[in-house]
Protein backbone atom coordinates (compact mmCIF):
# COMPACT_ATOMS: atom_id res chain seq x y z
CA UNK A 1 0.00 0.00 0.00
CA UNK A 2 1.34 3.43 -0.98
CA UNK A 3 2.35 5.85 1.76
CA UNK A 4 -0.26 8.55 0.84
CA UNK A 5 -3.05 5.94 1.00
CA UNK A 6 -1.85 4.68 4.38
CA UNK A 7 -1.66 8.26 5.65
CA UNK A 8 -5.20 9.01 4.44
CA UNK A 9 -6.56 5.88 6.16
CA UNK A 10 -4.74 6.89 9.35
CA UNK A 11 -6.23 10.39 9.25
CA UNK A 12 -9.77 9.15 8.55
CA UNK A 13 -9.41 6.66 11.40
CA UNK A 14 -8.28 9.47 13.70
CA UNK A 15 -11.32 11.55 12.70
CA UNK A 16 -13.70 8.68 13.46
CA UNK A 17 -12.09 7.91 16.83
CA UNK A 18 -12.12 11.60 17.77
CA UNK A 19 -15.79 11.97 16.82
CA UNK A 20 -16.71 8.94 18.96
CA UNK A 21 -14.72 10.23 21.95
CA UNK A 22 -16.24 13.71 21.66
CA UNK A 23 -19.79 12.38 21.51
CA UNK A 24 -19.35 10.35 24.72
CA UNK A 25 -19.25 13.53 26.86
CA UNK A 26 -17.05 11.89 29.49
CA UNK A 27 -15.35 14.55 31.63
CA UNK A 28 -12.00 12.80 31.92
CA UNK A 29 -11.81 12.08 28.18
CA UNK A 30 -12.80 15.66 27.31
CA UNK A 31 -10.08 17.00 29.61
CA UNK A 32 -7.40 14.79 28.06
CA UNK A 33 -8.48 15.75 24.52
CA UNK A 34 -8.47 19.44 25.44
CA UNK A 35 -4.96 19.04 26.82
CA UNK A 36 -3.66 17.23 23.73
CA UNK A 37 -5.33 19.71 21.36
CA UNK A 38 -3.77 22.61 23.25
CA UNK A 39 -0.33 20.98 23.09
CA UNK A 40 -0.57 20.49 19.32
CA UNK A 41 -1.86 24.03 18.76
CA UNK A 42 1.10 25.40 20.71
CA UNK A 43 3.51 23.17 18.77
CA UNK A 44 2.09 24.47 15.48
CA UNK A 45 2.51 28.07 16.61
CA UNK A 46 6.01 27.29 17.91
CA UNK A 47 7.05 26.02 14.48
CA UNK A 48 5.10 28.59 12.45
CA UNK A 49 7.06 31.64 13.63
CA UNK A 50 10.57 30.34 12.80
CA UNK A 51 9.25 28.66 9.63
CA UNK A 52 7.92 31.97 8.31
CA UNK A 53 11.08 33.85 9.26
CA UNK A 54 13.69 31.43 7.89
CA UNK A 55 11.71 30.60 4.75
CA UNK A 56 11.34 34.20 3.60
CA UNK A 57 14.80 35.17 4.89
CA UNK A 58 16.62 32.32 3.13
CA UNK A 59 14.77 32.84 -0.16
CA UNK A 60 15.45 36.57 -0.29
CA UNK A 61 19.01 36.16 0.95
CA UNK A 62 19.83 33.76 -1.89
CA UNK A 63 17.69 35.35 -4.63
CA UNK A 64 17.78 38.94 -3.40
CA UNK A 65 16.44 41.66 -5.66
CA UNK A 66 17.14 39.85 -8.93
CA UNK A 67 14.52 39.11 -11.60
CA UNK A 68 13.62 35.71 -10.14
CA UNK A 69 12.32 37.19 -6.89
CA UNK A 70 10.38 39.86 -8.75
CA UNK A 71 8.71 37.29 -11.01
CA UNK A 72 7.68 35.07 -8.08
CA UNK A 73 6.39 38.04 -6.08
CA UNK A 74 4.37 39.52 -8.98
CA UNK A 75 2.82 36.18 -9.90
CA UNK A 76 1.88 35.55 -6.25
CA UNK A 77 0.21 38.98 -5.94
CA UNK A 78 -1.64 38.46 -9.23
CA UNK A 79 -3.14 35.11 -8.22
CA UNK A 80 -3.88 36.37 -4.71
CA UNK A 81 -5.87 39.34 -5.99
CA UNK A 82 -7.68 37.33 -8.67
CA UNK A 83 -8.81 34.58 -6.28
CA UNK A 84 -9.73 37.04 -3.50
CA UNK A 85 -11.79 39.27 -5.81
CA UNK A 86 -13.55 36.16 -7.13
CA UNK A 87 -14.40 35.03 -3.59
CA UNK A 88 -15.81 38.42 -2.61
CA UNK A 89 -17.80 38.83 -5.84
CA UNK A 90 -19.40 35.38 -5.55
CA UNK A 91 -20.35 36.15 -1.94
CA UNK A 92 -22.00 39.43 -3.04
CA UNK A 93 -24.00 37.65 -5.75
CA UNK A 94 -25.18 34.98 -3.30
CA UNK A 95 -26.18 37.66 -0.78
CA UNK A 96 -28.69 39.12 -3.26
CA UNK A 97 -29.90 35.70 -4.41
CA UNK A 98 -30.54 34.26 -0.93
CA UNK A 99 -31.52 37.67 0.60
CA UNK A 100 -31.03 37.30 4.38
CA UNK A 101 -33.90 39.07 6.17
CA UNK A 102 -33.52 42.03 8.51
CA UNK A 103 -33.50 40.86 12.12
CA UNK A 104 -35.84 42.28 14.71
CA UNK A 105 -33.95 44.79 16.86
CA UNK A 106 -34.97 42.81 19.94
CA UNK A 107 -32.90 39.89 18.66
CA UNK A 108 -29.59 41.70 18.77
CA UNK A 109 -29.98 44.71 21.08
CA UNK A 110 -27.84 44.20 24.15
CA UNK A 111 -26.35 40.95 22.83
CA UNK A 112 -22.87 40.64 24.33
CA UNK A 113 -22.68 44.46 24.20
CA UNK A 114 -19.72 44.84 26.54
CA UNK A 115 -17.70 42.16 24.81
CA UNK A 116 -18.45 43.49 21.32
CA UNK A 117 -17.62 47.06 22.26
CA UNK A 118 -14.28 46.02 23.73
CA UNK A 119 -13.54 44.02 20.58
CA UNK A 120 -14.19 46.99 18.34
CA UNK A 121 -12.33 49.56 20.43
CA UNK A 122 -9.14 49.18 18.40
CA UNK A 123 -9.02 50.98 15.07
CA UNK A 124 -8.79 49.19 11.75
CA UNK A 125 -5.24 50.50 11.31
CA UNK A 126 -4.05 49.33 14.73
CA UNK A 127 -3.02 45.93 13.33
CA UNK A 128 -0.72 47.61 10.82
CA UNK A 129 0.69 49.93 13.48
CA UNK A 130 1.42 47.01 15.79
CA UNK A 131 3.22 45.25 12.93
CA UNK A 132 6.00 47.84 12.91
CA UNK A 133 8.55 46.39 15.36
CA UNK A 134 10.29 48.62 17.89
CA UNK A 135 12.80 45.93 18.84
CA UNK A 136 14.23 42.82 17.21
CA UNK A 137 12.48 40.37 19.55
CA UNK A 138 8.95 41.83 19.32
CA UNK A 139 7.82 40.06 16.10
CA UNK A 140 8.85 36.64 17.39
CA UNK A 141 7.53 37.10 20.93
CA UNK A 142 4.17 38.51 19.77
CA UNK A 143 3.79 36.08 16.87
CA UNK A 144 2.61 38.93 14.64
CA UNK A 145 2.88 37.39 11.15
CA UNK A 146 3.00 40.71 9.28
CA UNK A 147 5.72 41.96 11.61
CA UNK A 148 7.75 38.77 11.08
CA UNK A 149 7.43 39.21 7.31
CA UNK A 150 8.61 42.83 7.50
CA UNK A 151 11.72 41.87 9.50
CA UNK A 152 12.42 38.83 7.30
CA UNK A 153 12.09 40.88 4.11
CA UNK A 154 14.43 43.57 5.49
CA UNK A 155 17.11 41.12 6.67
CA UNK A 156 16.78 38.90 3.58
CA UNK A 157 17.24 41.78 1.15
CA UNK A 158 20.01 43.15 3.36
CA UNK A 159 21.96 39.88 3.23
CA UNK A 160 21.50 39.62 -0.54
CA UNK A 161 22.98 43.09 -1.00
CA UNK A 162 26.11 42.31 1.03
CA UNK A 163 29.30 41.92 -0.94
CA UNK A 164 30.41 38.34 -1.48
CA UNK A 165 32.65 37.48 1.45
CA UNK A 166 33.30 34.90 4.13
CA UNK A 167 30.97 36.79 6.48
CA UNK A 168 28.06 36.62 4.03
CA UNK A 169 28.69 32.92 3.43
CA UNK A 170 28.73 32.28 7.18
CA UNK A 171 25.42 34.13 7.69
CA UNK A 172 23.80 32.21 4.84
CA UNK A 173 25.05 28.88 6.21
CA UNK A 174 23.58 29.70 9.63
CA UNK A 175 20.21 30.68 8.11
CA UNK A 176 20.03 27.61 5.86
CA UNK A 177 21.15 25.32 8.68
CA UNK A 178 18.50 26.71 11.00
CA UNK A 179 15.92 26.30 8.25
CA UNK A 180 16.81 22.63 7.88
CA UNK A 181 16.51 22.16 11.65
CA UNK A 182 13.05 23.83 11.76
CA UNK A 183 11.71 21.63 8.98
CA UNK A 184 13.14 18.52 10.60
CA UNK A 185 11.11 19.34 13.74
CA UNK A 186 8.03 20.03 11.60
CA UNK A 187 8.47 16.58 10.07
CA UNK A 188 8.37 14.99 13.51
CA UNK A 189 5.14 16.83 14.37
CA UNK A 190 3.53 15.74 11.10
CA UNK A 191 4.37 12.12 11.93
CA UNK A 192 2.43 12.18 15.22
CA UNK A 193 -0.35 14.48 13.96
CA UNK A 194 -3.07 11.74 13.92
CA UNK A 195 -2.95 11.88 17.73
CA UNK A 196 -3.68 15.58 17.53
CA UNK A 197 -6.49 15.00 15.03
CA UNK A 198 -8.21 12.65 17.48
CA UNK A 199 -8.08 15.36 20.15
CA UNK A 200 -9.11 18.18 17.79
CA UNK A 201 -12.11 16.20 16.51
CA UNK A 202 -13.28 15.25 19.99
CA UNK A 203 -12.97 18.87 21.09
CA UNK A 204 -14.94 20.08 18.07
CA UNK A 205 -17.80 17.58 18.54
CA UNK A 206 -18.07 18.59 22.20
CA UNK A 207 -18.16 22.33 21.38
CA UNK A 208 -20.70 21.93 18.59
CA UNK A 209 -23.14 20.02 20.73
CA UNK A 210 -22.79 22.51 23.58
CA UNK A 211 -22.56 25.97 22.06
CA UNK A 212 -23.52 26.30 18.42
CA UNK A 213 -27.04 27.51 17.63
CA UNK A 214 -28.09 28.49 14.10
CA UNK A 215 -31.49 30.02 15.00
CA UNK A 216 -32.63 33.13 13.12
CA UNK A 217 -29.61 33.76 10.88
CA UNK A 218 -29.85 30.66 8.73
CA UNK A 219 -29.88 32.56 5.44
CA UNK A 220 -26.87 34.66 6.45
CA UNK A 221 -25.01 31.48 7.38
CA UNK A 222 -26.07 29.88 4.09
CA UNK A 223 -24.60 32.80 2.12
CA UNK A 224 -21.24 32.71 3.93
CA UNK A 225 -20.79 28.94 3.86
CA UNK A 226 -22.07 28.40 0.30
CA UNK A 227 -19.83 31.23 -0.94
CA UNK A 228 -16.81 29.61 0.69
CA UNK A 229 -17.68 26.15 -0.61
CA UNK A 230 -18.19 27.44 -4.18
CA UNK A 231 -14.81 29.17 -3.95
CA UNK A 232 -13.19 26.01 -2.59
CA UNK A 233 -14.59 23.39 -4.94
CA UNK A 234 -15.46 25.31 -8.11
CA UNK A 235 -13.58 28.61 -8.46
CA UNK A 236 -10.18 27.40 -7.29
CA UNK A 237 -10.61 24.23 -9.37
CA UNK A 238 -11.19 26.40 -12.45
CA UNK A 239 -8.02 28.37 -11.67
CA UNK A 240 -6.05 25.13 -11.35
CA UNK A 241 -7.49 23.68 -14.56
CA UNK A 242 -6.63 26.86 -16.46
CA UNK A 243 -3.00 26.34 -15.43
CA UNK A 244 -3.04 22.63 -16.37
CA UNK A 245 -3.17 21.31 -12.79
CA UNK A 246 -5.48 18.43 -11.81
CA UNK A 247 -7.75 19.88 -9.04
CA UNK A 248 -8.81 16.45 -7.73
CA UNK A 249 -5.21 15.34 -7.29
CA UNK A 250 -4.27 18.68 -5.75
CA UNK A 251 -7.16 18.44 -3.27
CA UNK A 252 -6.13 14.92 -2.21
CA UNK A 253 -2.56 16.07 -1.67
CA UNK A 254 -3.71 18.95 0.54
CA UNK A 255 -6.12 16.99 2.78
CA UNK A 256 -3.81 16.96 5.85
CA UNK A 257 -3.43 20.75 5.71
CA UNK A 258 -7.14 21.29 5.07
CA UNK A 259 -8.09 19.20 8.11
CA UNK A 260 -5.51 20.95 10.27
CA UNK A 261 -6.89 24.34 9.19
CA UNK A 262 -10.42 23.25 10.11
CA UNK A 263 -9.35 22.39 13.64
CA UNK A 264 -6.82 25.15 14.41
CA UNK A 265 -8.84 27.91 12.68
CA UNK A 266 -5.54 29.70 12.02
CA UNK A 267 -3.68 30.01 8.71
CA UNK A 268 -0.48 30.85 10.59
CA UNK A 269 -0.72 27.84 12.89
CA UNK A 270 -1.47 25.56 9.92
CA UNK A 271 1.54 26.83 7.95
CA UNK A 272 3.95 23.99 8.92
CA UNK A 273 1.48 21.38 7.65
CA UNK A 274 0.66 23.43 4.55
CA UNK A 275 4.34 23.67 3.64
CA UNK A 276 4.86 19.96 4.22
CA UNK A 277 1.92 19.06 1.92
CA UNK A 278 2.92 21.52 -0.82
CA UNK A 279 6.57 20.39 -0.84
CA UNK A 280 6.25 16.63 -0.27
CA UNK A 281 2.85 15.82 -1.79
CA UNK A 282 2.16 18.52 -4.40
CA UNK A 283 5.90 18.53 -5.19
CA UNK A 284 6.32 22.30 -5.50
CA UNK A 285 9.93 23.44 -5.48
CA UNK A 286 11.08 24.85 -2.14
CA UNK A 287 12.26 28.00 -3.92
CA UNK A 288 8.57 28.81 -4.43
CA UNK A 289 6.84 27.24 -1.42
CA UNK A 290 9.11 28.76 1.25
CA UNK A 291 8.66 32.23 -0.18
CA UNK A 292 5.02 32.16 -1.32
CA UNK A 293 3.29 30.30 1.53
CA UNK A 294 4.53 32.46 4.45
CA UNK A 295 3.53 35.55 2.46
CA UNK A 296 0.12 34.09 1.52
CA UNK A 297 -0.54 33.33 5.19
CA UNK A 298 -0.96 37.08 5.62
CA UNK A 299 -2.20 38.38 2.26
CA UNK A 300 -4.18 35.55 0.61
CA UNK A 301 -7.47 35.37 2.51
CA UNK A 302 -10.26 34.20 0.16
CA UNK A 303 -12.53 32.98 2.95
CA UNK A 304 -11.97 36.12 4.99
CA UNK A 305 -12.89 38.39 2.04
CA UNK A 306 -16.19 36.55 1.61
CA UNK A 307 -16.96 36.79 5.34
CA UNK A 308 -16.13 40.51 5.54
CA UNK A 309 -18.27 41.28 2.48
CA UNK A 310 -21.35 39.26 3.49
CA UNK A 311 -21.23 40.25 7.17
CA UNK A 312 -20.76 43.94 6.37
CA UNK A 313 -23.71 43.91 3.94
CA UNK A 314 -25.82 41.99 6.49
CA UNK A 315 -25.04 44.41 9.32
CA UNK A 316 -25.54 47.46 7.08
CA UNK A 317 -28.87 46.06 5.85
CA UNK A 318 -29.97 45.74 9.47
CA UNK A 319 -28.78 49.31 10.01
CA UNK A 320 -31.00 50.60 7.20
CA UNK A 321 -28.18 51.34 4.71
CA UNK A 322 -29.00 51.55 0.99
CA UNK A 323 -27.26 48.60 -0.63
CA UNK A 324 -27.09 49.88 -4.20
CA UNK A 325 -24.68 48.63 -6.85
CA UNK A 326 -22.09 51.35 -6.09
CA UNK A 327 -22.14 50.47 -2.38
CA UNK A 328 -21.74 46.76 -3.10
CA UNK A 329 -18.83 47.29 -5.53
CA UNK A 330 -17.17 49.59 -2.99
CA UNK A 331 -17.48 46.95 -0.29
CA UNK A 332 -16.12 44.25 -2.58
CA UNK A 333 -12.98 46.38 -2.90
CA UNK A 334 -12.93 47.11 0.85
CA UNK A 335 -13.31 43.41 1.67
CA UNK A 336 -10.43 42.48 -0.65
CA UNK A 337 -8.12 45.15 0.78
CA UNK A 338 -9.14 44.26 4.36
CA UNK A 339 -8.62 40.54 3.75
CA UNK A 340 -5.13 41.16 2.35
CA UNK A 341 -4.22 42.97 5.56
CA UNK A 342 -5.98 40.62 7.96
CA UNK A 343 -4.09 38.62 10.56
CA UNK A 344 -4.05 34.86 9.95
CA UNK A 345 -5.26 34.10 13.47
CA UNK A 346 -8.50 32.67 14.92
CA UNK A 347 -11.39 35.21 14.71
CA UNK A 348 -9.18 37.70 12.86
CA UNK A 349 -11.92 38.36 10.27
CA UNK A 350 -14.57 38.78 12.97
CA UNK A 351 -12.57 41.42 14.84
CA UNK A 352 -11.73 43.25 11.62
CA UNK A 353 -15.35 43.34 10.40
CA UNK A 354 -16.54 44.42 13.82
CA UNK A 355 -14.09 47.30 13.71
CA UNK A 356 -15.27 48.35 10.24
CA UNK A 357 -18.94 48.30 11.26
CA UNK A 358 -18.31 50.11 14.53
CA UNK A 359 -16.51 52.81 12.56
CA UNK A 360 -19.60 53.28 10.35
CA UNK A 361 -21.93 53.46 13.35
CA UNK A 362 -23.81 50.31 12.35
CA UNK A 363 -25.68 48.06 14.85
CA UNK A 364 -22.78 45.84 15.91
CA UNK A 365 -25.14 43.91 18.16
CA UNK A 366 -26.01 41.94 15.01
CA UNK A 367 -22.52 40.47 15.20
CA UNK A 368 -23.32 39.24 18.69
CA UNK A 369 -25.99 37.04 17.10
CA UNK A 370 -23.39 35.78 14.61
CA UNK A 371 -20.84 35.03 17.34
CA UNK A 372 -22.26 31.62 18.46
CA UNK A 373 -21.98 30.15 14.94
CA UNK A 374 -18.73 31.88 14.02
CA UNK A 375 -16.68 28.89 15.16
CA UNK A 376 -18.04 26.86 12.22
CA UNK A 377 -17.64 29.78 9.78
CA UNK A 378 -14.06 30.32 10.97
CA UNK A 379 -13.23 26.68 10.38
CA UNK A 380 -14.51 26.71 6.80
CA UNK A 381 -12.95 30.02 5.82
CA UNK A 382 -9.55 29.01 7.26
CA UNK A 383 -9.65 25.82 5.19
CA UNK A 384 -10.48 27.91 2.10
CA UNK A 385 -7.63 30.29 2.92
CA UNK A 386 -4.91 27.64 3.18
CA UNK A 387 -6.24 25.72 0.18
CA UNK A 388 -6.10 28.92 -1.85
CA UNK A 389 -2.53 29.48 -0.58
CA UNK A 390 -1.58 26.05 -1.92
CA UNK A 391 -3.28 26.78 -5.26
CA UNK A 392 -1.41 30.08 -5.63
CA UNK A 393 1.86 28.29 -4.89
CA UNK A 394 1.12 25.41 -7.29
CA UNK A 395 0.10 27.77 -10.11
CA UNK A 396 3.15 29.96 -9.62
CA UNK A 397 5.37 26.87 -9.50
CA UNK A 398 3.81 25.67 -12.79
CA UNK A 399 4.15 29.08 -14.47
CA UNK A 400 7.73 29.73 -13.40
CA UNK A 401 9.19 26.23 -13.23
CA UNK A 402 11.80 27.33 -15.77
CA UNK A 403 13.43 29.35 -12.96
CA UNK A 404 14.26 26.03 -11.29
CA UNK A 405 14.99 23.97 -14.40
CA UNK A 406 17.16 26.56 -16.16
CA UNK A 407 20.26 26.15 -13.93
CA UNK A 408 20.12 22.37 -14.29
CA UNK A 409 20.00 22.67 -18.06
CA UNK A 410 23.14 24.78 -18.24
Amino acid sequence: MKKPVKQLILWVGALVIGAILGSLHVGAIDSVCDFVATVFTRLFKFCAVPAIAVSVLSTLATLGGNKETGKIFRRTIMYTLLTTVAASTIAAILFFIIKPEVLSASVYEGVAADKLNSMSSASFLSYFTSAIPDNILYPFVSGNVLSILIVSFAFGIGISKMEESEKKTTILNVVLGFQELVFKIIGWIITILPIGIIAFTAQLIKEMSADIAMESIGKYTAVVLSGNLIQFFIVLSIFLLCRGINPVKHFKNMIPAILTALFTKSSAATLPVTMDCVENRVKCDKKFSRFILPMCTTINMNGCAAFILVTSLFVMKNGGADLNIITVISWILISVISAVGNAGVPMGCFFLTLSLMAGKGMPIGVMGVILPIYAVIDMIETAVNIYSDSCVCAMTNKDLKDLVEAPAAE
